[in-house]
């Protein structure tokens, strides 16, 4: 079988996208000069800051920065005083706030609520303050502007105030340059409506480093406010913000490991600088998914993920991948059109709705399941039904191994018909494994940049459409 498991136990098993039938020993070969330059462009990223050709959507030199996250130093992002900053804040809140609301659109959203699901699960709100050991509710909001969803939250927060009386509601608002329209609607309107409830309201803010000439709106607005500031670092896109203070907050308000979380990141960075393609997971991911989509049309990606808790890491994914390779040209100015499709899918959930389009529609497709080795939770069904007609095979089996099983048997199909796939297996859903894969996946699409010469940091289309609505709005105040 082909696989690359490190030493930390994390697997990336590509027996199902390496080979005769896909992508071929001799196609990685010859392509070998490709991503070798590949792999030094990313080294000299990873030492400089500097990406060819990289510029801020304003037009000036930026540096790529991500490569220091994972790290805790004193001359890196995450300095030792930040992050005893963010673990003091969110231990302020514990036992004395009763809800958090973050607000925050794209990867200022996704990656803080990836944290919140693998750590809290489906039931978090519906705990008592004791079964949460103390750590507030938490909401995201802000991420579509969506009237409904804030009038729901405010009527939750009305029957939340008649309950206690000194209910404490703490806003976090996640904007570089607080200008960002969905999140800081959302926050202007609940918090003008929680205050008219009587609640207890608290701002903190995550925003732009900047002081003196470019100080940002948000930046200035904390400041007079005296509003606690965290920030959202220079040179690192929402995509890839996971592991800086955008998310890491989210994670200590819940009391996440956000140490081990960075620990795992790290441990995937030292493992990624091999220049050997068998040994680095990142770089092998790339390289193939590359080739798929170039000599063999495979120009979707369905990262399908086997728990409940990873759909939102499936979401994360796909800004992930599509706002960084989805780019109309190259560097040299030249129309490319490159990038894959991502879908975000979940087994066994979209093994009953997706499924048969993968193994039966076109072959453009290459799938990317996650699967747990071991479940930290997990439950086993009764022999209550063993008499039962189609039900006698299920009684004593855990959950999880029908998880597994089903991503087995899911695989074995799609190898049966030629149709690629891969799978990342993590040996348990733990904050280290997470940095790990998060992690490998941010570096595969860097890698796959240069692989492609698009700059995967920047994102000029999205720029477009936000043009058009910040005038259709201005349009509207006038009627």
């Amino acid at each position: 079988m082909a696989k690359i498991t490190l030493p930390t136990g994390f697997v990336f098993d590509f027996s199902g996208l390496y080979g005769e039938n896909y992508v071929t020993s001799e196609e990685v070969e010859a392509f070998k000069p490709e991503w070798e330059k590949g792999h030094e462009a990313v080294c000299e990223m990873r030492r400089t800051g500097k990406a060819a050709g990289h510029l801020s959507k304003d037009g000036g030199q930026e540096r790529v920065r991500f490569f220091q996250l994972p790290f805790i130093g004193e001359d890196k992002i995450n300095t030792p005083e930040r992050i005893r900053f963010i673990e003091a804040y969110a231990q302020s809140l514990r036992q004395r706030v009763d809800a958090v609301i973050f607000y925050g659109v794209g990867g200022s959203y996704l990656g803080g609520k990836v944290l919140f699901d693998v750590h809290c699960g489906a039931v978090w709100n519906l705990l008592t303050s004791e079964e949460r050991s103390g750590y507030p509710k938490i909401f995201f909001a802000g991420n579509n502007a969506d009237g409904r969803s804030l009038c729901d939250l405010k009527a939750f927060f009305m029957r939340e105030k008649k309950r206690k009386s000194d209910y404490t509601v703490v806003h976090i608002v996640i904007s570089k340059s607080g200008t960002t329209i969905e999140p800081m609607a959302g926050y202007v309107t609940m918090e003008g409506a929680l205050r008219k409830l009587g609640i207890c309201t608290e701002t903190a803010v995550i925003t732009s480093p900047t002081e003196g000439d470019g100080e940002t709106l948000l930046h200035k607005t904390a400041r007079q406010m005296k509003w606690p500031m965290f920030y959202v670092p220079d040179g690192i896109g929402g995509r890839f913000s996971v592991f800086s203070e955008t998310a890491l907050l989210a994670g200590a308000i819940i009391g996440f490991p956000i140490r081990e979380f960075l620990a795992g990141a790290a441990a995937m960075d030292e493992a990624c600088r091999t220049s050997d393609i068998m040994k680095n997971p990142a770089l092998l991911n790339a390289v193939l998914k590359y080739l798929a989509a170039v000599h063999h049309g495979r120009t979707i990606e369905v990262f399908m993920p086997y728990a409940d808790a990873l759909k939102s890491l499936s979401e994360w994914y796909v800004q992930l991948s599509a706002e960084s390779l989805g780019k109309r040209r190259n560097r040299h100015g030249q129309n490319v059109f490159y990038g894959r499709t991502p879908v975000a899918s979940v087994g066994t959930t979209d093994m009953h709705a997706q499924t048969q389009e993968h193994q039966d529609g076109p072959h453009d497709k290459i799938v990317q399941f996650v699967v747990l080795k071991k479940w930290q939770k997990d439950a086993v069904i009764p022999e209550r039904y063993a008499e039962t007609a189609g039900l006698e095979d299920l009684g004593g089996l855990a959950l999880s191994d029908i998880m597994t099983a089903a991503c087995a048997a899911n695989a074995t199909a799609l190898g049966e018909d030629d149709r690629p796939h891969a799978v990342f297996e993590l040996p348990e859903l733990s904050a280290f494994h997470l940095g790990e894969l998060m992690y490998m996946l941010c570096l595969s699409v860097a890698y796959e940049g240069e692989l492609a010469d698009v700059d995967a940091f920047d994102q000029p289309g999205v720029e477009i459409y936000k043009r058009h609505l910040r005038n259709t709005l201005k349009n509207l105040k006038k009627r």
